[in-house]
């Protein structure tokens, strides 16, 4: 494998750490505004915690990222150091990658039908009337809008940087 293909898993490593961190530093900020745009539609904010919805970096908000960054290391190191293993890994979870990424970009762009439907879902009452594009506006308002900027980075990253991984370790 060659050194190309490692550099874009860092790299890609580095971007799936990015979330969690962002989450963690700016997840208050999108709590307190959630709950203040749900106030202003009459519902009480504790609906949030009774039905567990975050917007910190706890849990599966950060344990995925640093699992993906973790492996993507390891496949990188592997690369670097001339491991024969390198080369699969590196097709088996750059296609993982730029799946995923697929997934969060699509589940991004259908946000408010996906929560409306997962507010429905949890049964409480109180959560399925919320109306949910302000919601999620008054949250996604918090972050400052150099986060929009980064999350249009780390895609093309992810993107990028998989294609161009997996394109290196077929042409090594």
């Amino acid at each position: 494998m060659n050194t190309l293909a490692a550099v874009m898993q860092l790299l890609v490593a580095a971007v799936f750490v990015s979330i969690p961190l962002v989450r963690h530093h700016f997840g208050p900020a999108a709590k307190a505004a959630a709950v203040a745009e749900l106030r202003r539609q009459s519902v009480r904010p504790e609906v949030l915690e009774e039905n567990g919805l975050r917007f910190d970096a706890a849990g599966h908000e950060t344990a995925a990222p640093v699992a993906v960054a973790a492996v993507m290391i390891t496949t990188a190191v592997l690369g670097l150091a001339g491991a024969d293993l390198a080369r699969p890994l590196t097709w088996v979870f750059s296609s993982l990658v730029l799946l995923m990424n697929v997934v969060i970009v699509y589940s991004n762009l259908t946000a408010v039908k996906s929560v409306q439907a997962a507010f429905r879902r949890k049964g409480d009452p109180e959560l399925a009337r919320v109306e949910v594009a302000p919601f999620l506006k008054a949250a996604e308002d918090a972050f400052p809008g150099w986060v929009r900027v980064q999350t249009y980075i780390r895609n093309t990253v992810v993107f990028a940087g998989s294609f161009i991984a997996l394109a290196a370790v077929s042409f090594a």
